[in-house]
C-alpha cells in the first residue's frame, strides 16, 4: 500500500482532521485484544467511531483527563532529553497514512528509527524502571507504528520529571518483528470488514 506523510504537529486541528476515519496505531491494542477470537467491546466501540467519523467528517468526542493533558505538555522535554542523551536529531513525526490505516509518531530518528513517548505518573515510571522492557499494553501500538512508517526500530521512552535527573527518562528499543506484524495485518484486515459493516448501516 502507498504511504503518504503529513508534516503536521500532533493535536493541531489539521492533525485531528487528518486522523478522522483512519484506523490508527494507538488503538491497535484494542483491536489485537482477544486475537484470534472475537473483537471485544472496546474494539467494536472504536469500530463504530471510525465508521461514524469517516462518514460525517466530524470528530466524535473522546475522553481526556489532566494526566493526558500533562503528557502533551511534557513530551517536548522528553524529546529534548532523548536527543541530548543519544546525540541524535529528532524530527517531527507528523502523521503517516497507508490505505485505511494511520499513525502518529512522536519523532523520527535517522533513516530507520522513531520514538514513542509516554509521560508517566511516578508510580508507573517506578515500575517501568524496576521491571525493564516495555509494558505489554503498548506492544501492538509500537508494532503498528513500525509497519505504517516502514521503519526498523522504535525507542520506547518513559518519562517522569519528578525523578532524579538521571532517572527521569527510560529508553527501551523495540526492533521490527515481521511475524508479529503479519499477525497484526491479518487482524486489521478483519477489523476493516467490521468497519465496513457499520458504514453500510449509515448508507442504507
Amino acid at each position: 500500500m502507498k504511504r503518504k506523510f503529513h508534516d503536521v504537529d500532533q493535536s493541531d486541528e489539521s492533525w485531528l482532521e487528518l486522523r478522522r476515519g483512519f484506523i490508527t496505531s494507538s488503538n491497535y491494542p484494542k483491536i489485537m485484544a482477544n486475537a484470534p477470537g472475537k473483537f471485544g467491546n472496546p474494539a467494536m466501540e472504536y469500530c463504530m467511531r471510525i465508521a461514524l467519523e469517516g462518514k460525517t467528517n466530524r470528530s466524535v468526542e473522546t475522553y481526556t483527563n489532566s494526566w493526558m493533558e500533562r503528557g502533551l505538555e511534557l513530551e517536548a522535554d522528553a524529546r529534548h532529553m532523548y536527543s541530548d542523551l543519544t546525540f541524535t536529531d529528532v524530527i517531527n513525526g507528523g502523521f503517516m497514512e497507508m490505505g485505511r490505516f494511520g499513525s502518529s509518531s512522536d519523532g523520527l530518528v535517522e533513516a530507520d528509527g522513531m520514538i514513542e513517548i509516554k509521560c508517566q505518573k511516578f508510580n508507573v515510571h517506578f515500575e517501568q524502571l524496576r521491571k525493564g522492557g516495555i509494558n505489554s499494553a503498548y506492544k501492538w501500538q509500537l508494532i503498528g507504528q513500525l509497519y505504517i512508517y516502514d521503519r526498523q526500530w522504535v525507542d520506547f521512552l518513559s518519562y517522569c520529571p519528578d525523578f532524579p535527573h538521571n532517572k527521569q527518562l527510560y529508553i527501551f528499543r523495540v526492533e521490527r518483528d515481521l511475524d508479529k506484524e503479519n499477525q497484526m495485518i491479518e487482524r486489521l484486515n478483519q477489523f476493516t470488514k467490521e468497519v465496513d459493516m457499520y458504514i453500510n448501516i449509515l448508507e442504507q
